[in-house]
């Protein structure tokens, strides 16, 4: 029996631009992109503070990490992202490198273990910026996963 290929110059682009399609779609699910707000009353307990930041993270779904913080109102000593649930401190996971008068920023190579990534998919880590006036923490912002 002879089975003769059906072949259509048009289909090519059909499968070139399904392609593409499948491509963009599935590299637009390999990182979380947040955005985190730091304030005096996130932290466990609440400081006063007129303190504030804005955070830039981006997690892979290879579980590294990657980001900035920039700070206006506190001179930062420290800063982390810590394990802990919304109103609980916990441990720091990662040390942010400071980057200027009023940023940090997430080390090169920063990657969280299997256990850190689950507990940032149930919305259990956060990042927090030391201050000598405050330090266990002057401006926290719970890192939580989109939904």
């Amino acid at each position: 029996m002879n089975i003769k290929r059906i072949y259509h110059p048009a289909f090519r682009g059909i499968l070139v631009a399904t392609a593409l399609a499948l491509a963009t779609i599935s590299g637009a699910a390999t990182a979380d992109e947040l955005k985190v707000k730091l304030s005096g009353d996130m932290e466990v307990p609440p400081v006063t503070t007129k303190a504030t930041g804005n955070a830039d993270i981006t997690i892979n779904k290879d579980m590294t990490v990657k980001g900035k913080v920039m700070t206006t109102g506190v001179a930062g000593s420290m800063a982390h992202i810590h394990h802990g649930k919304v109103g609980a401190n916990g441990p720091p996971i990662v040390t942010l490198s400071k980057n200027g008068d009023n940023g940090w920023a997430v080390p090169a190579g920063a990657k969280l273990s299997e256990a850190e990534y689950k507990a940032y998919m149930a919305g259990d880590l956060y990042i927090n910026v030391h201050s000598v006036e405050h330090k266990d923490g002057e401006i926290r912002g719970q890192m939580m996963p989109p939904k």
